[in-house]
């Protein structure tokens, strides 16, 4: 779960959320509300007509339980649907409400995105649900949309207009309402590559079986090479989710402290918002006390064991290259002299074998198989360093968005092997 929304006025609350949405794209200047319900039932939402670009936290507006009004501004047009919404789920202390290209996509179509694209989709956005179209603003669109989150729906795709999440706060339904968002555009991704491939229930609990408790040990005080490593490490975490490499749900980032040790991003800790201090140590297999790291952690500790010339790997699903780890289309690296000489020859790697087998996944893993594709769970990249690590996962999802770009002007020419093996003389072999 989100932790920077623990402590905030909602004022701020609804402030730093909107600003996420408005600067990834996922709303317009005039599209979207958001709203904080209070354990005694009064609302704080976003104001009405008010530019989501230049939005202060004393533009918010509250809503008393007997429809007091206090703020600048007018409330969101849409109150009536926050209201209905939480009518019918008291559980829900927070909404959002918006029109990302991608779902509404899925709202022209009538078609709600299949979230068992990826393992953790399923668990972060619950029931996904459809409700039909009722006109903007009015008290039918709340209670329509109510009714479906009556149904066990906590994120539901309006017809023709967009979607609205639910959480037990509001960092809680923006995280569904991204991850939804991610799913939806990793779709519309792959259909232009090819039969996009979703999972059973099967698999899903295959994931969720993979272990995450290890044994603790009670740390000393942390060197200053570990201090300035915690820094460096939360600086290229921000760096990718503000380049949505990772959303606030997933992606994994790992550093070598030493032979023995390694530290490494923590489990349900909101990317956008990590902290030094959420970082983990990891040494000789245990974890340090009071602290539970990614899920990726026992793939991490194999590959760290396996190669010694490897010292920063990453988990991430950025949209392009995800695209080809949900389809059977290749990845391939011969595109540009920069992309062959940082990926290689990019591996896919069967789905489950993360979670069944840290040591067979470790062995596909080198400094001369630096980049892999995770069936239906994004890549994995190794490097010398994060800088390396980091601008492996560039290169790859920028090598993908541009595979996928060509498949709309014609077909692929890769480079030729003479081309190649020039790479590989003067580059490859220093």
């Amino acid at each position: 779960m989100s932790t920077f929304t623990q402590y905030m006025h909602p004022k701020d609350e609804l402030l730093a959320t909107m600003g996420r949405i408005y600067q990834y794209r996922m709303t317009t200047t005039s599209g979207g509300n958001l709203s904080i319900r209070e354990e005694n039932g009064a609302i704080w939402i976003t104001p009405t007509r008010v530019d989501k670009g230049t939005l202060r936290r004393e533009d918010m507006v509250f809503v008393g339980m007997n429809g007091e009004l206090k703020g600048l501004h007018p409330p969101s047009s849409e109150l009536p649907l926050h209201q209905e919404i939480y009518r019918a789920r008291p559980d829900l202390r927070g909404i959002v409400h918006a029109h990302p290209v991608a779902l509404v996509a899925f709202s022209a179509i009538h078609e709600v995105p299949n979230t068992s694209l990826f393992p953790k989709a399923k668990s972060v956005c619950g029931k996904a649900l459809f409700a039909p179209y009722e006109l903007p603003s009015s008290v039918e669109l709340g209670t329509t949309t109510a009714g479906k989150f009556t149904e066990g729906g906590d994120c539901v795709i309006l017809e023709n207009h967009g979607v609205v999440t639910g959480g037990i706060n509001l960092g809680d339904a923006f995280q569904k309402f991204e991850t939804l968002e991610f799913v939806g555009r990793t779709i519309i991704k792959g259909r232009q590559l090819g039969e996009v491939r979703f999972l059973t229930p099967e698999q899903i609990e295959l994931a969720n079986t993979r272990a995450t408790m290890l044994l603790e040990f009670k740390r000393q005080p942390p060197s200053s090479l570990e201090k300035e490593l915690r820094r460096r490490l939360c600086e290229f975490v921000h760096r990718a989710y503000r380049q949505r490499l990772f959303i606030s749900t997933q992606g994994s980032f790992s550093v070598r402290l030493d032979e023995s040790s390694f530290l490494i991003t923590p489990y349900q800790v909101d990317r956008g918002t990590l902290d030094p201090e959420d970082i983990v140590l990891i040494k000789n297999g245990r974890c340090e006390a009071g602290k539970t790291p990614s899920r990726a952690t026992g793939d991490h500790d194999a590959i760290y064991r396996h190669h010694p010339k490897i010292n920063a790997l990453i988990n991430a699903s950025p949209i392009n290259a995800t695209a080809f780890s949900v389809t059977s289309a290749p990845l391939d690296s011969r595109t540009i002299p920069e992309s062959y000489c940082l990926l290689r020859q990019i591996q896919r790697v069967e789905y489950g074998l993360q979670y069944q087998d840290h040591e067979a996944l470790a062995q596909r893993c080198s400094v001369d198989q630096p980049a892999l594709i995770l069936e239906n769970d994004g890549v994995l990249v190794c490097g010398g360093d994060i800088l390396e690590a980091f601008d492996r996962l560039e290169v790859l999802e920028s090598t993908a968005e541009a595979l996928v770009d060509s498949r709309s002007i014609g077909e692929l020419a890769p480079m030729s092997e003479k081309a190649l093996r020039g790479l590989e003389v003067t580059f490859l072999q220093m």
